[in-house]
Formats: C-alpha cells, structure tokens, sequence
C-alpha cells in the first residue's frame, strides 16, 4: 500500500513538471513567434522619427496630405496634376502600394479600371477618369530598362596557361 501511495505522489510531481515545462515551453514560442512577426518591437515603443510614418494613425491632421521632396508622404504617390483624385478614389478599395507597384500603359490603366468596375464594385468614375488616368499613365508608365550598354575601351589579353 506503501508502494501505491508513493507511486501516485510521484505521478502527481511529475505531472506538475511536465506542465510547468509545458507552460515555459508555450510562453518561449510566444515570444518567438512575435519576434518572427515584429522584430523590431514596435508595438512596446511609442517613439517615431520624424517624417517616419507607421501607420496611418500616426499622421496629424496637419501632416495628413503633406508632400515632401514630391512624394505624397501618406500614400507614396508621386507629386502630380490629379494626385488627389488618385487617393481619394483608388486609396478606399486598397493600398496605395498596389498602384505604385504597378507599371502599365494608359490603354492597361483603362482596361484595370474598367475590370474593377466590372468585378470589384469600383464606382463610375465619371468626370473624374480621364484626369486618373493621366496622372496614373504619367507617373506609373511602363519604364525600359534594357541591357547594360556595350563595353566599349577595353583590351583583351591571353590566358597563360
């Protein structure tokens, strides 16, 4: 009987280590998996740079549609007639690094306007395309970028073997 009842004292020290263990093993993955997520710690500092913008929230009214160094420093957008008219209709549905990321014609522009409307619910833009249109094919046209250019001046040599 003496043996039974030691039996269950030990299963019973056991069972609170192993939970203990299990305990300090979910707080460790916790943090590792919010250091894998937020290295920097952002969400315990309170301090920004200036002009270094996190988050929306951390834009002031006055600095709301501030450009800086011709950039829209709230979207990215580039200085430029119809900027605003870009924020304010294509900054509702998505981000604005969706656009700046893109690179397209007026022709695609149009043709990506025309098939956000026709199944993403985007709104007639009325007057109100042409101007985004322009402003999106100005700033966010196609770029070339080609091969390096030619060597040119330069001498060859022979390999000695």
């Amino acid at each position: 009987m003496k043996g039974l009842e030691q039996y269950k004292e030990s299963a019973a020290q056991i069972r609170k280590l192993m939970t203990s263990v299990l305990i300090i093993f979910m707080l460790a993955v916790t943090v590792l998996v919010y250091l894998l997520i937020d290295p920097t710690l952002t969400a315990f500092s309170s301090e920004t740079t200036d002009g270094d913008y996190e988050t929306t929230s951390d834009i002031t009214d006055e600095d709301y549609d501030k450009i800086e160094d011709g950039i829209h420093l709230r979207t990215g957008f580039v200085e430029g007639d119809g900027l605003m008219l870009v924020v304010n209709n294509c900054t509702n549905c998505h981000s604005a690094k969706l656009v700046t990321q893109n690179r397209m014609s007026k022709e695609r522009w149009t043709a990506t306007i025309r098939w956000m409307q026709e199944t993403q619910n985007l709104w007639d833009l009325g007057g109100n395309e042409e101007p985004i249109i322009n402003y999106l094919a100005t700033h966010y046209a196609p770029t070339q970028k080609g091969r390096r250019q030619n060597l040119s001046n330069f001498e060859w040599y022979d390999l000695e073997e």
